[in-house]
């Protein structure tokens, strides 16, 4: 009997499944094909992970690694569901609710000292960022748009909202000192070891082959500082909403740390008040400003109640926040995982370049992205828009995205 093999994923695409999985089982019973359900979602993979301290009942299999050996084979048959691509945030949740069930998930240790919690956060790191899709996709992307879902689209467009040329979005990148403008590549002539350091500390060793090529870029942390200073108080200037557009999920390795200058940067003033309180609490910036609403629960009253008046201050002194949910006060520097670029600026640019502000209107916004591998694709496309208005989603065409990955998907 032939076999395909369903992933069970997180969130919405859980939903799809509960609806379409029925479909396909009784689609495919009448051709012999069995239809079997893999748990690769982000507690199922988290569960995996701990067979040692978990009851017979509640321990599930590595269903991703298992699938991983599948993809290598001619036979292989995977439908594969949009997954989390976690943060640590994420992370900490999923753990947090599934202690909640009864399950003796160990915390995740971000200060990792003792070998223990090394070994710990080793673990843990198979489940961080994009861990699915080059286990699953072996690093290959191929996404094209069928032709009937194509002609759908034009024959039943989706909303656009309309541009003015007068509109105030705009696109922020830095000008220096970004990977963008500090890449390097180097090909090497005979089969040797590099090694990667930082300041003058080896951090790696890798084997080069004859003729293999090694790239490399960096940011500078004093210009991006420098970068989120000017662009905050220009958005303030302009009077215009401040968001930062990131992909902290894949790039796990740079963007968090990269978001976290920028929540720095945005709350300095509390940041530099309460450092202490702040080192005490184990709050880390990059996790978003959410990490320290969350540590800050285990305060006294008051020193909480210096805190909240301290942060209401800041919003009352710096440029308005583009918000996740206005009406959870949920920010765009609350988690870094919250805002994916390549979600979020689609949605802003169909919305006549506006994003939502803390008050639940929309507002033109300053979109911040660093760095200028991603930044010109979308500055364009809103200047575009400026002048010509909205996309037609009756006569646009559309890209195909089709390549190659790094096959471990690593920065």
């Amino acid at each position: 009997m032939s076999k395909i093999m369903y992933t069970k994923t997180d969130e919405a695409p859980m939903l799809a499944t509960q609806s379409f999985l029925p479909i396909v089982r009784a689609f495919t019973k009448q051709a012999g094909v069995e239809i079997e359900l893999k748990d690769i979602s982000l507690a199922g993979r988290v569960i995996s992970l701990f067979p040692e301290r978990l009851k017979d009942d509640q321990k599930l299999g590595d269903a991703l690694s298992e699938l991983g050996v599948l993809a290598n084979k001619p036979e292989a048959n995977i439908i594969k569901l949009p997954n989390i691509s976690a943060s640590i945030p994420q992370l900490a949740a999923c753990i947090k609710e599934l202690q909640a069930h009864g399950y003796d998930i160990p915390n995740y240790p971000e200060d990792a000292k003792s070998d223990a919690d090394k070994e710990l956060k080793g673990r843990f790191a198979k489940v961080l960022g994009s861990a699915v899709n080059p286990v699953l996709r072996e690093g290959n992307s191929d996404r094209r748009v069928a032709a009937p879902v194509k002609e759908y689209a034009k024959t039943n467009p989706h909303r656009m909202g309309a541009w003015e040329k007068t509109s105030k979005t705009h696109v922020a990148h830095m000008s220096g000192n970004d990977f963008f403008g500090s890449e390097k590549s180097y090909t090497s002539a005979n089969a040797q070891t590099v090694a990667i350091s930082l300041n003058g500390k080896e951090l790696k060793k890798v084997p080069l082959l004859a003729g293999e090529v090694i790239d490399a870029s960096c940011m500078g942390a004093k210009a991006l500082q420098e970068f989120f200073a000017n662009e905050i108080a220009d958005a303030k200037q302009k009077d215009v909403l401040f968001s930062i557009h990131m992909k902290a999920t894949m790039m796990k390795v740079s963007d968090p740390v990269i978001f976290g200058y920028c929540v720095k940067e945005f709350y300095k003033d509390v940041f530099t008040k309460h450092a202490d309180t702040l080192a005490e609490l184990g709050v880390n910036p990059s996790n978003g400003i959410g990490d320290l609403y969350n540590k800050m629960e285990n305060l006294d009253a008051g020193k909480k109640a210096e805190i909240e008046a301290d942060l209401k201050a800041v919003y009352d002194k710096q440029p308005k926040l583009a918000m996740v949910d206005s009406d959870k006060g949920i920010t765009n520097l609350h988690v870094p995982s919250d805002v994916i670029i390549d979600a979020s600026m689609p949605a802003m640019i169909r919305t006549s370049g506006q994003m939502w502000g803390p008050d639940g209107k929309q507002y033109d916004t300053k979109t911040v992205i660093p760095d200028r591998s991603y930044a010109g694709v979308f500055a364009a496309t809103i200047n575009f828009c400026k002048q010509n208005g909205a996309f037609d989603p009756k006569t646009m065409g559309n890209v195909s995205n089709v390549g190659l990955m790094a096959k471990k998907a690593e920065e």
